[in-house]
């Protein structure tokens, strides 16, 4: 079922010191203390949003289930929407599949 993931974007650079690391943390983790993730039906506006001119990109499909730390959906006041947030580190056996944008 397609509610059983939700999806975050990264570079090729990023992903590959993840995979040095055997866990993925993105920039918003140190600054925010989560990392941004969205839906299926949000991907695409969250591309158009923040990734229009940006070139290198994969999109990460992560199964719900096996995250390892607290994934909450929260508000984005900016659009109003609610989002789901990975309050920590993000376990690499989560990720089921990588794909290039």
């Amino acid at each position: 079922m397609e509610s059983d993931f939700i999806y975050h974007i990264t570079t090729k650079e990023r992903w590959a010191d993840a995979l040095q690391k055997g866990q993925y943390e993105a920039d918003t983790l140190a600054t925010e203390g989560y990392m941004h993730c969205s839906t299926a039906d949000q991907v695409d506006g969250v591309l158009e949003r923040y990734y229009k001119d940006h070139t290198g990109l994969l999109k990460l499909k992560i199964q719900r289930d096996k995250v390892e730390r607290p994934l909450v959906f929260e508000l984005a006041g900016s659009i109003n929407e609610v989002f789901p947030h990975i309050h920590g580190a993000l376990n690499l056996d989560a990720v089921v599949e990588v794909v290039e944008i």
